[in-house]
């Protein structure tokens, strides 16, 4: 039987009463959970790289000519312009050296090569970037073919990498944020809530948007969610770590005052 103190068995975040386990749970159990989740989360991104993004780009390197080079921040290109690479629902790659705007993707974002620089077309406008002066890199298919196939893999990995670290630390981050608030919030609620407590439930209750986020980056390659409203749910998945902060504190026990020693002043003196 277990004892009455003892945590409670910490292992769901999705729920506000799972997320409220956590506040007397271990702190390695928290990193656990949130290290699950984070692999979630990067196998969301590795498969919307691979399955959105890069066939694309496979299909645009075997479009380009035998010869070219980016070198001393100019295009060196051996083929028509303007002309359009590849193109996918989700990404497009055209080469314009003047910029002349006679290639107009459909796709959600479109990179145009010019002469001297880049473009990024996108729902939100387009921006310019001009290729570093240093730069010395194949611009062709004998080349670029090869270099991808082998980097492909380790670009997935990477992006693994990146997913699980950058939200490790962002959920410490914004844990140290959310705790005192939620703290308060539990004072006056009559929660039995401390501060380290506070700060694991903060943890916790970053995690069901994140993994709400993940949801909707592949409802998005798949095709159900447009840009747009991949935007709004990138804007939505931040009150949602707020949401399940206050609601959690709900399924809290209650603090209870001790009155051991304590003698009521407005009973009568006993005999």
């Amino acid at each position: 039987m277990t004892a009455p103190d003892s945590p409670p068995h910490a292992w769901e975040p999705l729920t506000p009463r799972g997320v409220a386990a956590f506040a007397r749970a271990s702190l390695g159990r928290l990193l656990l959970v949130q290290f699950i989740a984070a692999l979630l989360a990067a196998a969301a991104v590795d498969w919307f790289l691979y399955d959105g993004w890069f066939p694309t780009v496979r299909e645009a390197i075997g479009q380009l000519p035998d010869e070219g080079k980016i070198s001393a921040g100019k295009l060196d290109w051996h083929g028509d312009s303007p002309r359009l690479l590849a193109e996918g629902t989700l990404l497009a790659f055209s080469v314009d050296l003047n910029h002349a705007g006679d290639i107009r993707s459909p796709a959600h974002v479109q990179i145009e090569f010019g002469r001297d620089d880049f473009y990024i077309y996108s729902l939100l406008g387009h921006m310019a970037g001009r290729y570093p002066a240093g730069w010395a890199v194949a611009f062709n298919r004998k080349e670029l073919g090869p270099w991808w196939g082998a980097w492909e893999p380790a670009l997935l990995a990477i992006a693994t990498a990146v997913v699980v670290a950058g939200l490790m630390l962002m959920w410490a981050v914004l844990a140290t944020m959310y705790f005192l608030p939620g703290w308060v919030a539990a004072f006056f609620a009559n929660r039995d809530l401390t501060l380290r407590g506070s700060w694991r439930l903060a943890g916790a209750a970053l995690m069901p948007g994140a993994l709400l986020l993940a949801a909707a980056i592949l409802l998005y390659d798949f095709g159900v969610l447009d840009l747009v409203r991949l935007a709004f749910v990138v804007a939505g998945h931040l009150v949602l770590g707020w949401i399940y902060l206050l609601v959690s504190l709900l399924f809290l026990p209650r603090h209870v005052a001790s009155t051991a020693g304590r003698r009521n002043p407005f009973a009568p003196p006993m005999a």
